[in-house]
């Protein structure tokens, strides 16, 4: 990779890339960080280099009003221009499958410790609810939608839409859609 950058810089292939911070459709996409939709999504939408500020996570979830992608969301609002979010998942999704315990196994099976694991139990880490699951695409982008739509400090005038993606065909369909 760094060879190949080596090269890119200085073929100055990074000039097709210039663009301002401000996003140029006034959109934040929060999405899954998929593998799958690294080049599907934004190609599926006719999105380019500099159209939408693009936030991502495991499974497109924010369950925390005051989590670091819903601080990203407001930042991307007031100091950069976002009129609009969307909240992209996907189907066949990782994280729909996840189950903690057998998560919180696998670190144990990789090294981290059972004094750590109790550690955090009991400073308050509840990890059902850090890395739990969903049981539908949809139902969890209506939650993500539904938390941003209803945050204290999110303006009234921005609207808020949740889509699913599918990373087979790059097929969107619209789960709930601001007016």
């Amino acid at each position: 990779m760094l060879n190949y950058n080596k090269q890119f810089v200085e073929g100055k292939a990074y000039e097709t890339y210039k663009t301002g911070s401000i996003p140029n459709k006034r959109m934040v996409i929060f999405t899954c960080m998929e593998s799958r939709l690294v080049e599907l999504l934004p190609k599926s939408l006719n999105i380019q280099n500099g159209d939408v500020k693009m936030v991502k996570n495991a499974g497109a979830i924010i369950r925390k009003p005051f989590d670091s992608i819903m601080k990203s969301i407001l930042v991307a609002v007031y100091e950069l221009e976002a009129k609009e979010v969307t909240v992209i998942g996907h189907h066949d999704c990782g994280m729909s499958h996840v189950d903690p315990s057998a998560l919180v196994e696998k670190m144990a099976n990789r090294g981290i410790s059972q004094e750590t694991l109790h550690a955090l139990t009991h400073a308050g880490i509840d990890f059902q609810d850090e890395f739990h699951g969903f049981d539908t695409v949809e139902e969890s982008v209506e939650q993500s939608v539904a938390i941003i739509r209803n945050h204290p400090l999110l303006p009234p005038e921005v609207k808020v839409h949740g889509l699913v993606i599918d990373p087979g065909t790059g097929k969107v369909d619209v789960v709930t859609k601001d007016n």
